[in-house]
This record gives structure tokens, C-alpha cells and sequence, in this order.
């Protein structure tokens, strides 16, 4: 296994708070890591990567060998065994396929530590080590269809070579995650304590957020009709590595939320993530919305791998799962906001209202565009 690094571009969507950099081998946890993964003690460079909301993740590089370390959220994860052991099932999984010539791209990997474990306490914390995958780069915006396709069918790719996987296998690392009825039942509960004293500053989000609930019943009327799968459960762009070289898929990473799930969830992520020319956390209103050339590019690109796996049913799910993750996106934020941001990273107090009312506009705006958006599915 080669961990060599060819490119410092910006590798993987994975969160740090601060972008300054160690290196220095005098520095402790730089220090403990690498020698933990068996990368040495000379020339140790440490440097926060990525864009992600949860973990802090840095490029570890020591010897000219290099690894992603992350530090995880216990708060987020409080059981890191069980979220090590269910990546480790679809890495099992989807390396069988690529040894039969069923999945092309890249599979990234838990690295063990010296003495074959995969956590390491340090620094008051838990640690992991990921093979890095180099010659690769990530995008936080979509910059045109084709783009927007490559991503989509190496996500439909990813589906269809777990199609085979029981989704009952892996552990629920996160209960209720894309449970909509249990996040109206927690913002309910925010806005009545109100902690912090935001509620006033953001009352029409809240108005809003509460008139849009009967999306809570439609989802309760699929329950039965379209089948649970191993899901990504968090099919952002910038989940998706292209290669450097080719501008082809290269890999779908970060499988922490991988989960029993329905396929209209992780159709709707893309959605969410694909179809606005402003990132998520974008002030700019006016330009948020959905691009209707991205979303059927989209479409056509997740569908054709699943042509001979996905039910009628599940394709015309997927109209819910585009309202639903954008919605519930934005009502996450919200309620991080209102409860004292507890659980989103923010670079500042405003932060996670800013990504509400950002994902709230581009709710408004897939709404707006409704009869276009679902003939483009019904054409597929």
C-alpha cells in the first residue's frame, strides 16, 4: 500500500477550523500520529484540509509518505468504533467488486495503526488514519453539466456496487438522520427554550420553516413502498474526488454516514449541493436557486447506473427527495442556530443563519420550478 503524494492541492472535503500550518516534528500530536501510523519521526508536516462541517482533518505527511488524519466528532459520533466498523464493511465490500471488475474507482481505506488498530486517543481526542489519493481534486460549486454528471454517475456507481450489500449490516451512527418528523420535533423544542435569545432575529426563517411540515407526511406515505438501501446518506459535490489528469470520477469518499436509507435521499443531496451556483453558506440570495441544465444533467448521470436496479416507485420519489434534503438542510442550520451553534462548525456567530436562509431560497426556488424539475425525472 503506497501512501507517496504527488499534488498538495485541495484533496479531500474534510473540515479544519484554522488554516495556519504545524510542522514541526517537537509537535506532539503531529509527532504521536506519525509514528502511531508508521510514517516515522523525520520531517513531519501537518496541515488542515478541506471544507467539511464535523471532523478536523489534516494532511499528515512525514519521509515523503503522506496520510489523512482525522480527529472525529465524538459529540457528532459518540460510538467511533461502530462508524470505523461500518466504513470498513463497504471498503470490504466495494474492493470485491473492483477485484471482479465491477467498481472502477477508487476505494479509500482505514489505515491501521502499527499495532492494527484504527483509532488512536491523542490530544484529548479520538484519531483515524485514511490512505490519501492523490492527483485528485474536490469542488464545493459545480461549474457546468458535465461536471454535474461525472459526479452523479460515479454516486449511481457507488450505489449499484452495494446493491448487493445488506443495508441491515451496518450500525445506525447517527439515529434519525435524515428522520425529518424527529428535526421538526427538536427546532420545536429549541424555539419554546430559545437559549441563546435568537429567536427574534430570525422569526420569518422560523414562520417559514414551520408552514413547510407536511413534507413530514409524504415521506411517512413511502415508508413500505420504495425499498431501504445502504445509502451515502452525504452525496455533497465535494464528496466526489475527480482526477487531476482526466477530470473523471476518481473516488466517492467520506462513508461516515453510510446507513440503511432510501436512494431519494441521497438524489436529493446532490440536488442540493449541484444546482446552485452559490455554495451553501453563500449570502448572495439572488443567485441562489436551481440550475435546470445541472439538475438534468444530474439526473441523467445518478439514474443510468441504476437503470436495472431502481423501481418506478424510487424514481418518483425522487421529487420528494428534492425538496426534502434542501428543506432539511436549511432546518438543521437553523436549529443549530437558535440552540447556540452546538453542532456545526461556524467561522462566525451568524454563520449557520446565513446557511438557512441559503438553503431556504433555494428550497423556495425548487418549489418555484416544480412542473420543470419533474418532467425532467418523468423524461428519464
Amino acid at each position: 500500500m503506497s501512501y507517496v503524494m504527488d499534488e498538495l492541492s485541495p484533496i479531500l472535503p474534510f473540515s479544519g477550523r484554522d488554516n495556519s500550518e504545524i510542522s514541526m516534528k517537537s509537535n506532539p500530536v503531529a509527532l504521536h500520529l506519525s509514528e502511531s501510523f508508521g510514517l516515522g519521526s523525520e520531517r513531519i508536516s501537518m496541515k488542515p484540509i478541506g471544507n467539511g462541517h464535523i471532523n478536523s482533518t489534516m494532511l499528515l505527511t512525514a519521509n515523503e509518505k503522506s496520510l489523512v488524519v482525522q480527529k472525529l466528532n465524538t459529540e457528532v459520533f459518540p460510538e467511533p468504533e461502530m462508524l470505523v466498523k461500518n466504513a470498513r464493511l463497504i471498503e470490504t465490500h466495494l474492493s470485491q467488486k473492483h477485484q471482479l471488475g465491477e467498481y472502477d474507482l477508487d476505494i479509500i481505506r482505514h489505515v491501521p495503526t502499527q499495532s492494527q488498530q484504527f483509532l488512536v486517543d491523542c490530544d484529548n481526542g479520538v484519531w483515524r488514519a485514511l490512505e490519501f489519493i492523490g492527483g485528485s481534486y474536490s469542488e464545493d460549486v459545480v461549474k457546468n453539466t458535465s461536471q454535474a454528471e461525472i459526479a452523479a454517475n460515479a454516486f449511481g456507481q457507488f450505489a449499484v456496487a452495494l446493491g448487493d450489500f445488506n443495508a441491515e449490516q451496518l450500525y445506525h451512527v447517527i439515529p434519525d438522520f435524515h428522520n425529518l418528523a424527529m428535526r421538526a420535533q427538536t427546532l420545536k423544542a429549541v424555539i419554546a427554550k430559545n437559549p441563546v435569545d435568537r429567536l427574534a432575529r430570525c422569526q420569518a426563517e422560523v414562520d417559514f420553516c414551520l408552514s413547510q411540515f407536511g413534507l413530514i407526511n409524504e415521506l411517512k406515505d413511502l415508508q413500505g413502498v420504495v425499498p431501504v438501501r445502504p445509502c451515502h446518506n452525504d452525496t455533497k459535490i465535494n464528496n466526489m474526488l475527480f482526477c487531476n489528469k482526466s477530470h473523471t470520477a476518481k473516488a466517492v469518499i467520506d462513508l461516515d454516514t453510510c446507513m440503511p436509507g432510501y436512494w431519494l435521499y441521497d438524489f436529493g443531496d446532490m440536488v442540493r449541493t449541484f444546482c446552485s451556483p452559490e455554495e451553501e453558506d453563500s449570502t448572495n440570495l439572488e443567485n441562489v436557486g436551481v440550475r435546470e441544465e445541472i439538475f438534468a444533467a444530474l439526473v441523467k448521470g445518478y439514474v443510468e447506473p441504476l437503470k436495472d436496479l431502481i423501481t418506478e416507485q424510487e424514481k418518483q420519489s425522487f421529487w420528494l427527495g428534492t425538496k426534502v434534503m434542501t428543506f432539511m438542510i436549511g432546518l438543521r442550520f437553523l436549529t443549530d442556530y437558535l440552540d447556540g451553534d452546538n453542532y456545526f462548525a461556524i467561522k462566525h456567530a451568524e454563520h449557520n443563519l446565513e446557511r438557512a436562509q441559503n438553503q431556504f431560497a433555494l428550497y423556495r426556488d425548487i418549489l418555484a420550478k416544480k412542473h420543470t424539475l419533474k418532467a425532467i425525472l418523468s423524461d428519464v
